[in-house]
């Protein structure tokens, strides 16, 4: 269920793969105007051109520019969501040690791979349902990263949703720091280590204690 207000959401959802092309090439196309034309730049007539649809196809879809920016952003924290719960699903059981370090992995990779899309979509995340998305973003990035604490075979938590709050927190500011700066190469690999370093060392203070 999307978080969006319903007038902010999409007019309605592709069924059949004909329609399913379309919005994936509205979607791409949205993307591309988003990074070279800014915000400002990014109007429906453009979007529609560079997808290569009439506007009027696009308005089949979305109400106006609002509800197609809106579904980019969904878009996007869905993809970083389910690369951390696809995470969750491949360490249960494991070391406290490698479920931190999972985390990591799949929140920085998630985010890295679509680098342009993630720094340009920082200017709707105040508007456009931005706040509601990124809200049930964040809570099921919690959740995944909560089942992965509960289903650790060496560690337990007394309290596994403030743990996973103040991890997740912990990991977002350097990962936008990162992203402003324009994801430079030689930063990258760093942080991954910084925030595993992070990660590993914050789950066994706040671990109970044998």
């Amino acid at each position: 269920m999307s978080a969006l207000p319903d007038a902010l959401q999409a007019r309605k959802q592709p069924l059949q793969s004909r329609s399913k092309a379309t919005v994936e090439a509205i979607r791409e196309a949205s993307f591309q105007v988003l990074i070279a034309h800014g915000l400002a730049g990014s109007t429906t007539t453009r979007v529609a051109e560079r997808a290569g649809v009439s506007v009027g196809t696009l308005y089949q879809y979305y109400r106006n520019r609002s509800t197609m920016l809106a579904a980019l952003l969904e878009w996007h924290l869905d993809t970083v969501a389910t690369a951390v719960e696809d995470a969750g699903a491949r360490v249960q059981g494991a070391t406290l040690d490698d479920t931190a370090t999972a985390i990591v992995e799949a929140f920085v990779a998630a985010k890295l791979e679509h680098e342009e899309i993630s720094l340009a979509l920082y200017a709707i995340a105040e508007m456009h349902g931005g706040p509601a998305l990124v809200a049930a973003g964040r809570v099921r990035m919690e959740q995944a990263i909560i089942a992965m604490l509960g289903a650790t075979r060496d560690a337990r938590f007394a309290d596994a949703p403030q743990v996973a709050g103040v991890l997740l927190g912990a990991l977002v500011g350097p990962m936008c720091d990162l992203l402003n700066a324009g994801a430079p190469a030689d930063r990258v690999a760093p942080l991954r280590m910084q925030l595993t370093l992070l990660a590993r060392g914050y789950l066994a203070a706040a671990r109970v204690q044998a």
